[in-house]
């Protein structure tokens, strides 16, 4: 087969994500070629390139990562950062703040929301991102239609997931009326979309998985009915898990139960599923994650922001837990940047586990979320590897006087990609978005931002 679009990676400065030798030794690397969208072959040892090359790199001055993998995100809520009616509150009441803003939403929001997102984690070195959409009113019926559109046109890769509120105030549930759907519709919906947007296949871009929103916003019926599209069909699962005390609570008064168990009696806990936050989990709950081959999406920021708690990573992993790194979203957080995110973990779980080093943060954004998400090609460095690459230049101030280049990413504050590739095409070079106008992209945004704060009355 004729090579295509051959790329030269030369002599790059550091590299994460390459194994080492069958012996156990580390060569230095000196180059990675791709093609045809894959890792054709790493170079060691000062071993040049022969073949054929359309273009070549010097990465002399880069740290040279695998695509960061974002596992759980809500881009719609890049329209409503740092609201003041929302700031320093804690989940439940955060949330309500925001569900009368957010019911509001137009497709058109969506559309410039999405795109936004996905161009600010691009410049992050994110090469991968979740979506868990869940709102959906009568000027806004088919988001993930829309989000789909926008994310192939971008050439992200994505896994859109069909989100769903049924159970309201009135019932029982959080949100309002106004943001919840009847149980048939959300069905209906969530196996259209399988059947027209998920791929299932090795390297896809597109895929979509289910996921009902929480457990005080859906009824035991519908994570039931979900959870058999899923053993029908194969799409992941996804939701929120004993994010706050508050869930904890609503569940053991609402169901008798506590929220794992609440999963558990709903056929939700299999190596299908993973969940965003666990934080408040027992001992016996997070062995039986592992034992059922579970993930969960860690959410540093957000967790910090609305005072949730803080994840059990370390726990988490050595039961078996899959732990991929999440921005969540970003109006909890506020922002989208999946580097500056891996800096935060980092940094938080030190607090508690003095083992926890900056590798294994690069870990969680990488491999970690590639074993989440079940994608065995990503998140790595390695021959035959998806060609999706983050390159981060370590010459700004912050970096002067580094002698470890990958800790240094970390501990002096990346917070912008020099180049990113996704499936072998360029998405940012030498800090900037390809093919698209960042200035008229962030006018066009944030005049939905302020288009939605008005029609809410809010300014």
């Amino acid at each position: 087969m004729t090579q295509r679009n051959v790329i030269w990676i030369r002599n790059p400065l550091a590299t994460y994500g390459i194994d080492p030798n069958s012996d156990g030794s580390a060569q230095p690397v000196s180059g990675i070629i791709l093609s045809d969208g894959q890792i054709q072959k790493i170079l060691y040892g000062g071993e040049g390139w022969t073949g054929d090359c359309d273009e070549t790199i010097d990465a002399s001055r880069l740290v040279v990562l695998p695509g960061l993998i974002n596992t759980h995100h809500h881009f719609y809520q890049t329209l409503t950062r740092a609201m003041r009616i929302a700031l320093n509150k804690p989940l439940f009441q955060w949330l309500g703040a925001l569900y009368p803003l957010w019911a509001n939403l137009t497709e058109a929001d969506v559309e410039i929301s999405t795109r936004l997102a996905i161009a600010e984690l691009m410049l992050s070195g994110c090469t991968t991102s979740v979506d868990h959409h869940y709102l959906f009113n009568k000027n806004c019926r088919n988001a993930i239609d829309v989000q789909m559109q926008v994310a192939t046109e971008m050439g992200m890769r994505t896994v859109l997931t069909r989100g769903s509120m049924s159970l309201d105030q009135s019932s029982g549930g959080l949100p309002p009326a106004s943001v919840v759907e009847d149980e048939d519709t959300i069905l209906y919906e969530s196996e259209r979309l399988i059947k027209k947007w998920h791929n299932a296949e090795d390297f896809a871009l597109n895929q979509i998985a289910l996921a009902p929103c929480s457990p005080f916003s859906v009824t035991p019926e519908l994570m039931r009915a979900t959870a058999e599209i899923s053993n029908k069909t194969g799409v992941a699962l996804h939701t929120h898990l004993a994010e706050t005390e508050d869930e904890v609570a609503f569940c053991l008064e609402k169901y008798g139960v506590r929220p794992i168990e609440f999963l558990d009696e709903c056929d939700w806990l299999n190596s299908r599923a993973w969940f965003a936050h666990s934080i408040h989990l027992t001992q016996k709950e997070i062995a039986l994650l592992g034992a059922r081959q579970c993930g969960v999406s860690h959410c540093p920021s957000s967790n910090m922001i609305l005072s949730s708690g803080i994840c059990q990573v370390k726990e988490l992993s050595a039961a078996g837990v899959s732990v991929g790194l999440a921005v969540d979203g970003s109006a909890s957080n506020d922002h989208s940047n999946l580097i500056q995110e891996t800096r935060q973990a980092f940094l938080l779980q030190r607090l508690f586990n003095s083992d926890f080093t900056h590798l294994d943060a690069l870990r969680l954004a990488t491999l970690g979320g590639s074993e989440v998400l079940s994608r065995p090609e990503l998140g790595h460095l390695n021959t035959g590897a998806a060609a999706d690459l983050a390159m981060f230049d370590l010459q700004d101030i912050q970096f002067s006087g580094a002698q470890d280049p990958l800790a240094a990413l970390l501990s002096s504050g990346a917070h912008r990609a020099h180049h990113v590739l996704i499936n072998g095409l360029w998405k940012v070079k030498e800090g900037r978005l390809v093919d698209m106008d960042r200035t008229n992209l962030m006018e066009r945004h944030h005049s939905h931002a302020q288009n939605l704060w008005q029609r809410a009355g809010l300014t």
